[in-house]
Formats: structure tokens, sequence, C-alpha cells
């Protein structure tokens, strides 16, 4: 599930919220209970997790025999 950032047109709050993409926006501020625009954003992208990841670890391997 996404997390989706979101600024209030009123007071200016921005906050992130974690929904799925299925929900309907949120459209009430948490702070002063005015209209709330959700962002467009990039996305995160990949995200390499692990003990690390290197250029030779997609080399092509020659048979050295």
């Amino acid at each position: 599930m996404p997390t989706y950032d979101y600024t209030c047109s009123a007071c200016g709050y921005e906050f992130e919220h974690f929904q799925s993409m299925s929900e309907e926006p949120i459209r009430i501020c948490p702070s002063c209970d005015g209209r709330v625009r959700r962002k467009i954003g990039g996305g995160t992208g990949l995200i390499f997790k692990g003990s690390g990841y290197y250029l030779t670890d997609y080399v092509k391997k020659t048979n050295l025999s």
C-alpha cells in the first residue's frame, strides 16, 4: 500500500497517510478541518535491501580454465 502526501489549503499543514489505492482520498485536514489536496509524487522507486549491491555482482563471469 502506498503512502500519500497531503497539504491543507487553509493552514498549510502537510502530512502523510498510508492507505490503499482503492480508498477515497482524505478531504478534511486533521489540524484545522480545512480542505486538503493530495500531492502527486514520483514514489520511492527501487529500494535495495540486504548486505549490499555492487557493480561486480552483475558482471558476466568468464571461465578462467
